[in-house]
């Protein structure tokens, strides 16, 4: 059961084409962000959609594959687990992140 701690599964679509960086030692980090969709009906029986948007962050050869293969609207799987972090804007503004650090990556879709 530990290794169920901190474990998300999404099934999704990328919005934009990943954010790729290479790093000084040589290692690559991706960035990019994931749209789910669920729909309900609502008291009155209408058809409601809700989609979130899940910020996704990949290194090494994980990050290697999505800057190889994935592009805007493309659908993937992706597990992985759970991160927050803060950070200060450029006007000394603290924010916050919450991101889900990309384990395994599952191509889906044509």
């Amino acid at each position: 059961m530990n290794a169920l701690k901190n474990k998300v599964q999404l099934i999704g679509n990328l919005g934009q084409d990943p954010e790729i960086i290479s790093l000084e030692n040589g290692n690559k980090l991706a960035k990019f962000s994931i749209a789910t969709s669920d729909s309900y009906k609502n008291a009155q029986g209408q058809k409601v959609e809700d989609t979130q948007w899940h910020n996704i962050v990949a290194w090494g050869k994980t990050a290697e594959i999505v800057e190889n293969y994935l592009n805007k609207g493309k659908q993937v799987a992706i597990e992985g687990k759970l991160t927050h972090r803060a950070y200060e804007t450029k006007e000394g503004e603290k924010r916050y992140i919450t991101e889900v650090r990309c384990n395994e990556l599952l191509l889906l879709g044509k």
